[in-house]
C-alpha cells in the first residue's frame, strides 16, 4: 500500500508512480490517438461538409450515453472500493481478536511453556491467512515442533491447534469453566475473520458484469471520432486520448481494489499487519 500527503498536489500532478493508470494505459492511449488521426484525416479530406449532417448527429447518441457510462462506472468503483474498505476492516478486527486473545492468556496462565506456545501461533494464524488470501499456503514460518497437516487449509488447522491446547489447559485445571468460554470467543472470531476474508476473495464482481462494462468504454470511445471530427477538427485526438484515459482509469482503478488482499500497490498492508500482530502479541504474552 502506498503511503502518501494527501495535501501535496504538486507530487500528485507530475509523478508517474509504479501504480498509475497513465503508464498502464500510455499503449492503448497511443493506438486511439493514432486511430483518431486516422479517422479526422478521412472525414475532412475525403467527405463533403455538406453530406456529413448524419455524422454530426452520431456525436447526440454521445450525450445519452455519457450518462449512462457515468453511473455504470460510479457504481463499478464504489463497489470494489466496498470491498477494500471491508477487507480493511475484517484486518483491524483481526489484529484486535489477537491482541484480546494475548491479553487474556496473559492474564490466566502462569506457565511460561503454556504461553509461549500462545505467543508463536497467534502470530502464525495471521501470517497464515495471509498467504491463505494470496493463494500461497505453503507456509514456513510455523513452529515445526507443532505436528499440523499443513496440506490442509493451514488458518483452520491453526485454530484448531489453539482450541485443542485451551481444551488442554481446561482439562488439566489451569482455566476455569468462565475462562474456557471466554477463550473460546477468542478463538471463535478468528475463524470468523477468516471466513469473512474468503467471502470477498472468492466472490469476484459478476464476469458479465466487468466484460459489458469494458465493452461499453471501448465501443463509446470507439465511435468518438465519427461524431465530433466536424466540431473540433484534428483536436479530437487530445479529446478522445482524454476521455478514454478518464473511463478506462476507473475501470483499472476498480479491478485492482476489488481483491484488496493481494500485492498490488494499492491493496492493503497486510504484511505490515502482520508484523504488527506478532510484535503485540509479543509484548502481550
Amino acid at each position: 500500500m502506498i503511503n502518501y500527503n494527501p495535501k501535496d498536489w504538486f507530487t500528485f500532478i507530475f509523478r508517474i508512480t509504479r501504480a498509475d493508470t497513465f503508464r498502464k494505459l500510455l499503449p492503448l492511449m497511443l493506438a486511439v490517438s493514432v486511430y483518431s488521426a486516422a479517422i479526422a484525416y478521412f472525414e475532412l479530406n475525403y467527405i463533403n461538409i455538406n453530406d456529413s449532417q448524419n455524422l454530426r448527429n452520431v456525436g447526440m447518441m454521445h450525450n445519452v450515453l455519457g450518462f449512462v457510462i457515468s453511473l455504470l462506472l460510479v457504481f463499478r468503483t464504489n463497489t470494489a472500493y466496498d470491498r477494500w474498505w471491508e477487507g480493511r476492516k475484517i484486518w483491524g478486527g483481526l489484529t484486535n481478536s489477537s491482541r484480546n486473545l494475548a491479553i487474556k492468556i496473559s492474564s490466566f496462565l502462569k506457565e511460561e511453556a503454556d504461553k509461549q506456545f500462545f505467543r508463536k501461533m497467534i502470530p502464525n494464524y495471521a501470517f497464515a491467512l495471509k498467504n491463505l488470501l494470496r493463494e500461497n499456503e505453503d507456509y514456513h514460518e510455523l513452529d515445526p515442533v507443532l505436528d499440523l497437516k499443513l496440506e490442509k487449509h493451514v488458518p483452520n488447522q491453526i485454530a484448531a491447534a489453539i482450541y485443542q491446547h485451551v481444551n488442554a489447559l481446561y482439562s488439566q485445571n489451569k482455566i476455569s469453566d468462565a475462562q474456557l468460554w471466554i477463550l473460546n470467543e477468542e478463538v471463535k472470531s478468528l475463524t470468523e475473520h477468516c471466513g469473512a476474508c474468503e467471502r470477498i476473495k472468492n466472490t469476484p464482481i459478476p464476469f458479465t458484469y466487468s466484460v459489458f462494462i469494458k465493452k461499453f468504454v471501448f465501443f463509446y470511445v470507439m465511435t468518438l471520432p465519427f461524431g465530433w471530427v466536424f466540431s473540433v477538427g484534428y483536436y479530437i485526438v487530445p479529446v478522445v486520448v482524454l476521455i478514454l484515459y478518464a473511463l478506462a482509469s476507473l475501470e483499472l482503478i476498480a479491478e485492482e481494489i476489488e481483491n484488496p488482499f493481494g500485492s498490488d500497490a494499492n491493496d492493503l498492508p497486510i504484511d505490515q499487519i502482520c508484523l504488527n500482530i506478532r510484535k503485540h502479541v509479543g509484548e502481550l504474552i
